[in-house]
């Protein structure tokens, strides 16, 4: 149940017909898992927080850094060289005391991810490296948890909603991220944040529009993201939205938790 406090914290969610208080009391009881507090995770919490996601894990095993705090702005300058987790943490008991946050102050690799993830309900990731992005976006299809994965270039940022462990509407299984991108880009090909840089109010942007799809998520408001990459250029400022389907030369088709380490060698 919401208390005076919480029904007068959420007020304006509970008055939207979309939400309501029925709406609110499951962003209270949700578990959701965020892959990384730095540019894309860092309003992805705030904004989750805020909106009164009851339970909120993170999970990053670096510590702040100057260099960090132009895009990562969950974090400050008196928190320079403090694990990351410990500092969202810090963030998020100041913005909503309500939220009970579980610190994952680890790197996810094969042999954690799956059991990290199979304990929430929906997860997040905001990864900067492909190697990460298909472990999480595997992990999530093993464990069958919904997954909302983005990417930012300099000034170009994507997001999809990803559950192929579910079929849509006409039967056929949903996509997963290896559908979208079935090769890994050789390394070096890209340039890495540190290399090329990141417009900071970028993440901002991209982030909250994971933290969007989320309550959209957890309350069933509106149209998922499932099948559909949208698209922003910053420099223009236009949105485009591609549409893409399961492949039958999907690795994960048929493949089980036991073959996956081997799977993971070829990411």
């Amino acid at each position: 149940m919401l208390s005076p406090a919480e029904l007068e914290r959420y007020a304006r969610h509970i008055v939207m017909r979309e939400i309501g208080g029925a709406g609110q009391q499951k962003l209270k009881n949700a578990r959701v898992l965020v892959i990384g507090a730095g540019g894309l995770g860092a309003p992805v919490l705030q904004y989750l927080a805020a909106a009164g996601i009851g339970t909120l894990g993170v999970v990053d095993d670096d510590t702040v850094s100057l260099s960090n705090l132009q895009r990562q702005v969950i974090h400050d300058t008196d928190q320079l060289g403090e694990p990351k987790v410990a500092s969202a943490a810090e963030a998020i008991a100041r913005l909503n005391p309500n939220v009970k946050v579980e610190p994952h102050p680890t790197r996810l690799a094969g042999h954690n991810a799956i059991s990290l993830i199979s304990g929430y309900d929906f997860v997040v990731d905001g990864s900067d490296n492909f190697d990460t992005r298909y472990l999480v976006s595997d992990a999530c299809f093993f464990a069958k948890k919904p997954l909302i994965t983005a990417a930012v270039g300099q000034f170009d940022g994507s997001i999809t909603t990803l559950r192929p462990f579910e079929e849509n509407e006409d039967g056929e299984a949903n996509p997963t991220y290896r559908c979208l991108f079935p090769q890994k880009p050789r390394d070096g090909l890209l340039p890495t944040c540190a290399e090329a840089g990141v417009l900071g109010a970028l993440t901002g942007i991209i982030g909250a529009m994971q933290a969007m799809e989320v309550i959209k998520e957890v309350t069933e408001t509106g149209e998922s993201l499932v099948g559909r990459m949208m698209m922003f250029d910053a420099r223009s400022f236009r949105m485009e939205t591609i549409r893409y389907k399961r492949s039958p030369n999907n690795p994960l088709n048929g493949s089980s938790p036991m073959s996956w380490a081997k799977l993971l060698e070829g990411v």
